[in-house]
């Protein structure tokens, strides 16, 4: 779950509806500079349905007591997000081996960033039994491996940006975009009120809109029930943010 503050109000996103603006950007990726998603299809679908694994556990919020929120996603233990990345790519298994694929790389991507000399053999072991995963897969589908990393780099940048905007980042800058040619870097730099401009701009329409949606909770909490009451009555909002060219 992701958390926006609003002055006293959190409007609160799910993984999958942040994951679904990752998606919305896949589909409008692609212009002569940033070259075309291939195999589109199955790339988009990666993007849009990553953090599946993650759905059940927004379905009722947790309680932070050091915080009265909900937790975020960074803010669960270990076990219980490598456990959300290890259940993922089956989930999407039975729509897309290429997608299922993606998902353990991008989750793969995301633990292997850390130095090796401390980060423990629960996270060693969960990149070692995605590896092989990995290699199943990619042996399964016949995938190229180099146009493979490139997706999962795209990927990558998707789901930055898809945090950036649901956060509200901007200034924010994306490094090492895979493009026609060399990577370039974008940056994201805010431009009015649910509004950012890009530059370079990776888009083959002149300006996109993305949305989403989440639950808007009002104050701190002091119990899990007293959260769950308030959950159960929160209100949903629409989240739509336009992206121009810088």
């Amino acid at each position: 779950m992701l958390l926006r503050a609003d002055r006293h109000e959190i409007l609160c996103i799910g993984q999958p509806a942040h994951a679904w603006v990752s998606g919305q950007l896949a589909r409008a990726w692609g212009n002569e500079r940033f070259g075309p998603v291939v195999p589109r299809e199955e790339v988009c679908l990666g993007a849009e349905q990553h953090d599946v694994g993650m759905a059940s556990a927004d379905l009722v919020p947790t309680l932070n007591p050091d915080t009265g929120l909900p937790r975020s996603f960074v803010e669960w233990p270990l076990a219980e997000k490598l456990a959300m990345w290890r259940r993922a790519p089956d989930l999407l298994l039975p729509q897309s081996r290429y997608a299922a694929l993606l998902t353990s790389l991008h989750g793969h991507a995301l633990y292997a960033r850390e130095d090796p000399a401390t980060r423990g053999a629960e996270i060693d072991a969960f990149l070692v039994a995605e590896e092989e995963r990995q290699a199943e897969l990619l042996a399964s589908t016949g995938a190229d491996p180099l146009r493979v990393a490139r997706n999962q780099r795209l990927l990558w940048t998707w789901d930055s940006l898809s945090l950036a905007l649901c956060l509200d980042w901007a200034p924010h800058t994306l490094r090492d975009v895979p493009s026609a040619g060399d990577p370039v870097d974008v940056d994201v730099a805010p431009a009015g009120e649910r509004r950012v401009a890009l530059h370079p701009w990776p888009f083959a329409a002149n300006e996109v809109s993305v949305h989403t949606e989440g639950r808007l909770l009002t104050g701190r909490f002091a119990s899990a029930d007293e959260l769950r009451s308030a959950w159960a009555a929160a209100p949903w909002v629409s989240l739509e943010i336009a992206l121009a060219p810088g």
